[in-house]
């Protein structure tokens, strides 16, 4: 996709800790890096000769939900006309498990109706991502 027609965002309840804030950004972010690659640019070196990796070549805001807000959110991206968008969710189930057998386990007997979200990222068409987004202020 033509990076033009492209956006990316993340939704994150601002009510949650700091540092489940954080967390939550990080997951999301790793886990869109492994279905995006595309979108992680060349390494780069700086004038002193050390290399940086590459970095998302767009920009990733983080906008401002709550979690009436990222239920709502999550259960329109399940509709057949986002099903081209790439989604990332964190929830508390995810949240609570140490390993991720356990999460595994932990989420085959919880409904999605029952699915507390932390996070939402979402990546693709720029239109539809901002039909469901563009109203949203920035965490801050």
């Amino acid at each position: 996709m033509n990076v033009q027609n492209l956006k990316c965002v993340m939704v994150i309840d601002a009510a949650l800790p700091l540092g489940v804030i954080a967390n939550t950004a990080g997951i999301l972010g790793i886990t869109l890096g492994k279905h995006a690659p595309e979108r992680v640019n060349v390494d780069v070196q700086d004038a002193s000769g050390k290399t940086h990796l590459g970095i998302i070549d767009i920009p990733v805001p983080v906008l401002k939900g709550d979690a009436a807000l990222l239920k709502n959110l999550r259960e329109r991206l399940y509709e057949p006309e986002y099903a081209d968008l790439l989604v990332v969710d964190f929830s508390d189930t995810a949240q609570s498990c140490q390993k991720y057998e356990d999460y595994i386990e932990k989420a085959a007997i919880v409904e999605e109706r029952d699915l507390q979200y932390f996070g939402i990222a979402i990546c693709g068409e720029k239109k539809k991502v901002s039909r469901l987004t563009g109203n949203l202020p920035l965490l801050r």
